[in-house]
């Protein structure tokens, strides 16, 4: 297992210089004037403009100010803002509401999909079946902008029983449980159809009916071999989905004023400032690739079958 996380960590390390050499690529080289209504309506003095690009390294080639970059990155500088404002404090600011946020939302749809998929995959067919698909498939033709609007205008105008923003910071935990169910609302319905399909597929294994024929109880046939073996899928779903909720959140921190990491590089782009965006994209990627290690070293525990040597 040692030896297999270790290969995996140098794995990671081009996967990383790849990915965030093409986001910086793609941030620094939109056409645009990037100065364009910095100095107000009026256009920046020249002096200006040369100064800051020459601050910025705006004038070197894209793989020179990557390079750049990457150096000051590794000793923990994520750069500065044209206003002069550190893009790391301004993401230590928001990054603890976004990762609060969406564990509360990957936590919710683990707990209700997986439920809920382990219970219609091990009844079969019949009404709680039914509906538990009309219900998935429900939520996955709802847009989350629509989810988090009606629930904010049920939970919170209509009955009083929420906070319709959430403006904290940190944010409270419990204010987080709406925004989370809205923000994990979508891959719920993922989980609870792939969990159903995978104990569904799995009951008729051989392993499942040695088990049986062996006599023992069915609450370890469940919850030993037949829900490991199961998981594996639901397992890769929710490692990946991390990072896909983390990035995801722009719209749901913004119907719940929450003050994160999406709310941050929407106001980057609006801005065009593309150090913001560039610093919390790369941030997400090492989350995605973290995630993913950790699933595949969980693979193992799950299935006895596999094995890192």
């Amino acid at each position: 297992m040692g030896r297999y996380v270790l290969r995996r960590l140098l794995q990671l390390i081009p996967v990383f210089i790849g990915t965030t050499f093409l986001i910086y690529w793609l941030v620094w080289s939109l056409p645009g004037d990037p100065f364009a209504g910095k100095c107000g309506d009026r256009p920046c003095p020249e002096a200006f403009v040369a100064a800051m690009t020459a601050k910025f390294n705006l004038g070197d080639p894209v793989v020179v100010q990557y390079g750049k970059y990457m150096m000051n990155l590794l000793q923990g500088d994520f750069g500065i803002t044209f206003s002069g404002i550190s893009v790391g404090d301004r993401i230590a600011t928001a990054y603890p509401n976004t990762i609060r946020l969406a564990l509360v939302a990957l936590a919710i749809e683990a707990v209700i999909g997986i439920s809920a998929g382990i219970l219609t995959g091990l009844r079969g067919r019949g009404f709680l079946d039914n509906l538990v698909l009309v219900t998935t498939l429900f939520l996955i033709s709802l847009p989350v902008f629509v989810t988090g609007f009606v629930l904010q205008i049920v939970l919170g105008f209509e009955l009083g029983w929420i906070k319709t923003t959430v403006s904290e910071s940190p944010a409270p935990w419990g204010q987080l449980i709406v925004p989370g169910f809205v923000l994990g609302s979508l891959s719920m319905a993922y989980v609870t159809r792939l969990t159903r399909s995978s104990i569904a597929e799995n009951r008729r294994s051989d392993y499942v009916r040695t088990a049986v024929a062996k006599g023992l109880p069915q609450s370890r046939v469940v919850g030993v071999h037949l829900l490991r073996n199961s998981a594996i899928p639901v397992i890769t779903f929710l490692g990946t989905d991390l990072g896909s909720l983390m990035g995801g959140a722009i719209i749901t921190e913004g119907i719940f004023n929450i003050k994160g990491i999406g709310n941050l590089v929407y106001r980057g782009i609006l801005s065009k400032e593309g150090v913001i965006v560039t610093g919390v994209v790369t941030l997400l990627v090492m989350v995605y690739l973290l995630s993913n290690l950790i699933v595949d070293m969980l693979y193992a525990v799950l299935d006895p079958r596999i094995r890192y040597d």
